[in-house]
């Protein structure tokens, strides 16, 4: 035979080969099977429009979408039905400041021991871990502010849950952080030894512009940068800071972040550190303990959001000492000032700040209400503003048609008793439930 009828041969076994395998495969997985519906029965829906819940209400979900939201109605036939008759409904929770890739530093040595002595990969393990503790307290986004050493680890984990390897909230990740050499730990140690750092070093504005480059290649979503460190009060009484990047290196990140459609959170808890990272126009204020009034008013007017995380610092500050306590006391002051400035604050907890295991990021809500927020304006900032924070405004944050389906549910009335966000019995995420407890 020769070789042109050997290769006939072959195509024509192959094509036999082909069409016996395509006609093997059945009509309805040619066809993309239809979305599952799900009918959900609310007995309270706040669904983060209307100043008032809605009662008797019937959500509908389709794949991963709402399509309806009603009162009363009838479900449609053959739809399962899963009934909340009894809870109160919201949007699913959102915590924009989070660390994944660590499980709590009140002390420096706790911070030292995690890069010393755990690897990147074991960390990534917990990291998993912890974005499913958030998921099952209810939060079906988050972003994480940085990885603490553990480079570009947080995309991984990002893009495991998005392909469905793990469970866990939405994410949007700021990889390394940034702050300029030898202004973040690991410090202290013999010079003789290169140790890691929880940040990628960066200096001069070239090396900042080429630092985010870097960056955004390898994944993230946001930048995130050390404002200032060292803080200590003077006889003014403000809260002060030393700031670490010069403004033309500060202006450099933010600068290059904008152009490559990307956003910057800035890491500043004393005065010192908010105002630089205002003069370089960043879109998130982190921490912001030593706010000053005027400062909070040019916030307000620009629009930059504030992401307080106070359950982090009234958690560590016994164990730090100093400053640290008196700071807690600034910070409420600086949030009851936002209040009324309306300034636009978003839920962060710095979880991982704090061990995952140990504290319910819906802490945060609770401060929120203690600290001068009414119920409804507490759910919001832990629903609505992050969504707006995040991007994702047409597909999170608010219960109702078009957006994502995520759902979670809580027994009791969290407008008369807020603690209640700490006790999430039944969450969905994109119109899979992951938790439901409310049998």
């Amino acid at each position: 035979m020769t070789l042109r009828s050997k290769l006939a041969t072959l195509l024509g076994v192959a094509g036999v080969l082909v069409l016996s395998t395509c006609s093997a495969i059945p009509a309805q997985e040619k066809d993309k099977a239809p979305a599952k519906k799900i009918a959900i029965r609310a007995g309270r829906l706040i669904d983060g429009k209307s100043d008032t819940p809605m009662l008797n209400a019937l959500i509908v979900v389709e794949g991963d979408k709402i399509i309806s939201v009603t009162t009363g109605g009838t479900v449609p036939a053959g739809v399962e039905v899963i009934d909340l008759s009894k809870a109160t409904v919201l949007a699913g929770f959102a915590d924009v400041h989070t660390h994944v890739l660590l499980n709590g530093d009140i002390t420096a040595a706790d911070y030292d021991e995690q890069l010393l002595k755990e690897s990147i990969p074991y960390r990534a393990i917990l990291a998993a871990r912890n974005a499913r503790i958030a998921l099952d307290n209810g939060f079906t986004s988050i972003r994480d502010v940085e990885t603490e050493g553990a480079m570009y680890a947080d995309v991984d984990v990002k893009t495991a849950i998005a392909r469905g390897e793990v469970p866990g909230p939405r994410m949007q990740v700021a990889t390394r952080a940034m702050a300029p050499t030898g202004m973040y730990p690991l410090l202290g140690y013999s010079w003789e030894w290169k140790m890691p750092t929880g940040v990628q070093s960066v200096d001069g504005v070239e090396g900042a512009r080429k630092a985010v480059r870097e960056q955004v290649m390898y994944g993230a979503d946001w930048i995130k940068y050390y404002s200032d460190r060292r803080y200590h009060f003077e006889d003014d009484g403000v809260l002060h800071s030393m700031v670490n990047f010069t403004d033309e290196e500060a202006k450099a990140i933010v600068d290059e972040t904008h152009r490559l459609g990307k956003k910057v959170a800035a890491h500043c808890i004393g005065s010192d550190g908010i105002a630089a990272a205002l003069r370089a126009g960043v879109d998130t204020i982190e921490h912001g303990d030593g706010f000053t009034d005027p400062q909070l008013e040019e916030v307000a007017r620009r629009g930059v959001y504030w992401v307080p995380t106070i359950t982090v610092g009234a958690y560590v500050a016994p164990g730090r000492g100093g400053n640290w306590v008196k700071m807690v006391d600034l910070e409420k002051t600086a949030f009851q000032k936002a209040l009324k400035k309306n300034v636009k604050i978003a839920l962060g907890t710095d979880a991982g700040g704090f061990d995952w295991k140990q504290l319910n990021e819906a802490e945060e809500f609770v401060y929120y209400a203690n600290y001068g927020m009414t119920p409804m304006q507490a759910i919001r900032a832990g629903t609505v503003v992050p969504a707006e924070l995040l991007g994702w405004t047409d597909k999170a944050g608010t219960i109702e048609a078009g957006k994502w389906a995520d759902i979670v549910a809580v027994s009791g009335d969290p407008l008369k008793d807020i603690t209640e966000l700490k006790r999430v019995k039944f969450v969905m995420k994109a119109g899979t439930v992951y938790k439901n407890e409310m049998h």
